[in-house]
């Protein structure tokens, strides 16, 4: 039976973002439903999958797996060749430590800098609190890469799933033009030249759906068109 993943709107979801893109990096074949994040049976839909009531959820056969970083270690169990996770023990332990960060950290980021993909690349004046996020998340993605990463322009060499956890990162760091230093540019650049970083570009572009906690420009609601409606 293939592997199943549950997500949310392409446009705002990061913590869907992550597994599936990983996913799609890796090779992992599975079937996709999007349940829209503002939908009336949203809660309904997604409680029939999971107890918590949240997408992402992985379902493979009768096992069902919620959160975004549990359905990266089960992935990396299932497929160990996906190279999900580094195989020498310091890199692997680097990895785990900065993708739980991500996982429980950064809210001032979060909430000033929601994601969007749908939103015209526009600068955002950051509060002190963002910047110090920003600011540790450029140390992490430098000293990683200095470490782990001299064989591949991401964190350990390849896409993992560590880089899979800052995706989001990336994203919102470009959609608000966010200052950066070269290595950090360089970074995202390898992250939105993927071609399933396109494919889910593309998906999120072409979305009618609008939730206004996203928006930060609401009631204005400005948008990008994908490049097949152009």
């Amino acid at each position: 039976m293939a592997l199943h993943l549950v997500i949310g709107n392409k446009t705002y979801s990061s913590w869907s973002f992550r597994p599936w893109l990983a996913m799609k990096v890796a090779g992992i074949s599975f079937a996709e439903t999007l349940i829209p994040l503002n939908s009336p049976d949203f809660k309904k839909r997604v409680l029939a999958v999971s107890g918590a009531g949240k997408v992402p959820v992985l379902i493979d056969g009768e096992t069902h797996i919620w959160d975004s970083l549990a359905i990266l270690e089960y992935l990396a169990e299932k497929f160990p060749d996906a190279g999900l996770w580094p195989r020498e023990p310091a890199a692997r332990a680097n990895a785990r430590a900065i993708a739980a960060e991500m996982h429980a950290g950064f809210q001032s980021l979060r909430q000033q800098l929601p994601m969007n993909f749908q939103r015209p690349i526009i600068p955002r004046k950051i509060n002190a609190e963002v910047a110090a996020d920003v600011a540790r998340i450029e140390a992490i993605w430098s000293d990683c890469h200095a470490r782990y990463g001299k064989g591949g322009p991401f964190l350990y060499g390849s896409f993992g799933a560590a880089d899979a956890m800052y995706a989001p990162v990336v994203s919102r760091f470009h959609t608000y033009a966010i200052e950066v230093g070269t290595a950090t540019r360089d970074y995202m650049s390898a992250h939105m030249r993927l071609p399933a970083w396109k494919e889910w570009d593309e998906g999120a572009r072409r979305e009618p759906w609008v939730l206004p906690h996203d928006e930060v420009d609401y009631p204005d609601v400005p948008r990008e068109l994908s490049e097949a409606a152009r």
